[in-house]
Order: C-alpha cells, then sequence, then structure tokens
C-alpha cells in the first residue's frame, strides 16, 4: 500500500512537472468583436485545434505546443459559417472554412510565427503578407531576452489608398495589402534581381509599416531584429492589445 501511495505521489509530481514544463500559446482576443483564429503547422508538422475556431471577445483558448512545433497563427474576421463549417471572412479566409486543417490564410493577413527548439524559441509579428488585425506576442516564464513581439497600431486606419482593402459597403477599411501583392514587382516581391538583402531595401510603403510597427516584420529582407528569442517560455498572443 505505501508503495502504491508512492508511485501515485510520484506521478502527481510529474504530471505536475509536465504541465509547467510543456510549451503552451495562450491566444487572447481583446478586439471588440469576435475573431476566428487560423493556425497553420509548418510541413511535417501536427494540425493543432483542426486549424481554426471561433473566439468570442475577451475569451482565451490555451493551446499545448508539441515539442519542436512551428507554424503561423492569425486572426480572421466578419465570419460566417454553416452548420457543416463552410463560409467565408472577410479577412484572413482559409478557403472558406472553419477548420483550415492545415490552409493558410489568404492575404492581407497579420502572421504571427512561431519555432520552438531545444535551445531557443524564434518568434514575430510579420506584416509580409499585409495586415489585417493587431497581434502581439507575449512570453512568460522563459529564460533569456524573452522580448516582446509585435503590432499594435492600427493599420488599417493609415494605409495608403493603393493598398487598401474595403468592406463590402466599401465605408471601412478591413485590411492593408502588402505592396508586393498589391503591385506584384520585383522590387517591392524581393525577387529576381531584388531576391537578396543587399539589393531588397525598405520602400515608402513598407517604411509605413514599420514606423507604425517597429517590433514587426515590414518586408521579407527587413532587420533581424524583428524575429525575438526565448528560452523554455511560454507565450500569450493576444488579437487586438491596443483596446
Amino acid at each position: 500500500m505505501a508503495n502504491q501511495f508512492l508511485i501515485f505521489a510520484f506521478l502527481i509530481i510529474l504530471a505536475s512537472h509536465i504541465s509547467v514544463s510543456a510549451t503552451t500559446m495562450t491566444l487572447y482576443n481583446k478586439c471588440s468583436h469576435a475573431v476566428w483564429p487560423g493556425i497553420q503547422p509548418s510541413a511535417g508538422k501536427p494540425v493543432l485545434a483542426r486549424g481554426g475556431f471561433k473566439l468570442l471577445p475577451n475569451k482565451a483558448y490555451r493551446l499545448s505546443l508539441p515539442a519542436g512545433w512551428s507554424g503561423r497563427v492569425w486572426g480572421r474576421h466578419g465570419c460566417a459559417f454553416d452548420a457543416s463549417g463552410r463560409g467565408r471572412c472577410a479577412t484572413g479566409d482559409c478557403d472558406g472554412a472553419l477548420f483550415c486543417n492545415g490552409i493558410g490564410g489568404t492575404p492581407p493577413a497579420t502572421l504571427a510565427e512561431i519555432t520552438l527548439g531545444n535551445d531557443q524559441d524564434f518568434y514575430d509579428v510579420s506584416l509580409v503578407d499585409g495586415y489585417n488585425l493587431a497581434i502581439s506576442i507575449t512570453p512568460f516564464r522563459g529564460k533569456g531576452k524573452c522580448s516582446y513581439a509585435g503590432c499594435v497600431s492600427d493599420l488599417n486606419t493609415m494605409c495608403p489608398a493603393g493598398l487598401q482593402v474595403r468592406s463590402h459597403d466599401k465605408r471601412q477599411v478591413v485590411a492593408c495589402k502588402s505592396a508586393c501583392s498589391a503591385f506584384n514587382s520585383p522590387r517591392y516581391c524581393c525577387t529576381g534581381t531584388f531576391g537578396n538583402p543587399q539589393s531588397c531595401k525598405p520602400t515608402a510603403y513598407s517604411r509605413i509599416f514599420k514606423t507604425a510597427c517597429p517590433k514587426a516584420y515590414s518586408y521579407a529582407y527587413d532587420d533581424p531584429t524583428s524575429i525575438a528569442t526565448c528560452t523554455g517560455g511560454s507565450y500569450l498572443l493576444t488579437f487586438c492589445p491596443h483596446h
């Protein structure tokens, strides 16, 4: 009986240790409207939470991230789905499905990217595919620099006319395209002769993004300090952190 008790006590300690040491990412919706997070794993990594779900205002959803997981998270908004999970989102849509199941979102969408490593995790918020919602990543319980990453400014309010995506009634700017997707030129997309950090430099458009959101990637070869690192941390990803 004493042995059974010791084993039971050991299992409790082990379980508590596992829950503390496992990496989690908590998605928190601080927006005044519902957000439908989309989650896309990198190639060969598992799909989490079926790749998407609905998150009401002031609600949170905690994901357990498997060791070595990497992928991206973005917010969809203005969504409507039927009982079978088919429908459409105003921004960030993943092929008309509630559950993205490994499919990426349609740009423009603000992306939170994370790669878990043995020694260090790497994470950033990227505007390379454009912007739709403000996102921040705040690490906790980690070691090292563990700095904040994100874009808390509402870029839709300062989006240049040529990059604007408007709502159906045209009254509202719901997203801001990257210059690459708006104009599809090598200079903006960092392709062809511009396909390296030496020749692909900031543009007037990427500077608008960078000035508003200095802690986010503004174009493909943006300053590498836009990537944050942390060891053994867990992460809080907030939609609309400025609200």
